[in-house]
């Protein structure tokens, strides 16, 4: 088992090798295998890339993230723009139905509302903004809904946890009730753990997953 000093040093080695990521502006502290980041950086996408780029480090078991974003002068838009551009961006996304939604800037941070039936267009819409340039973070409030039996719930997500070449269906048990999804278990990575909760999150009838996997490196 990895000491978190060796966890740190893999953590910073991984950012170095991130050419969008300056590891130079990232703290990085480790206990338990809890990485704490923080610092600032000039996007919102360097930040999503900060912590995508974590989460691949074997032994990392959680990620508590304080990464501030602040846009050079030119980068800088006004909430309006922000608000324009997202709208334009939704409304150009094939996957996400744009009547049903409404986007509300503030401080360049994006919040979605509105009701859609599928947790993949809810999930498309936030990856649809949060790119855009100003956009300091995103809030998805979309709510989801849809009726389903909870039974053939619990068999889709067993079966596309079975295709999955990331997730180890054996280890994890799934419980459903009426739109809720829990799931218990091991996994071997935080990429496993949140691949799972997409998987569940994507199956027809699902409004929200309690993830209860428990990472063991």
């Amino acid at each position: 088992m990895k000491t978190d000093a060796q966890i740190k040093q893999d953590v910073i080695d991984q950012l170095k090798w991130q050419n969008d990521v300056d590891e130079t502006q990232i703290g990085v502290t480790v206990k338990d295998g809890l990485v704490t980041l923080s610092g600032l950086v000039f996007s919102y996408p360097i930040k999503l890339a900060v912590e995508d780029a974590v989460k691949k480090v074997a032994g990392v078991k959680a990620i508590a993230e304080d990464i501030k974003v602040g846009y050079l002068s030119e980068q800088n838009k006004t909430d309006t723009e922000i608000a324009n551009s997202a709208v334009n961006a939704i409304e150009w996304n094939a996957s996400v139905p744009n009547d049903r939604l409404l986007v509300e800037v503030e401080n360049g941070w994006i919040t979605l509302s509105g009701t859609l039936e599928y947790a993949y267009q809810r999930d498309a819409a936030k990856r649809t903004v949060e790119y855009l340039t100003g956009v300091k973070g995103v809030t998805n409030n979309i709510t989801l809904k849809q009726v389903i039996d909870p039974k053939d719930v619990q068999e889709q997500i067993k079966n596309a946890f079975e295709r999955s070449a990331l997730i180890d269906a054996q280890g994890i048990s799934i419980e459903t009730s009426d739109h809720a999804v829990k799931l218990k278990g091991r996994v071997r990575s935080i990429i496993e753990k949140e691949e799972a909760q997409k998987a569940a999150f994507n199956a027809p009838g699902v409004y929200a997953v309690q993830n209860e996997l428990k990472v063991v490196s």
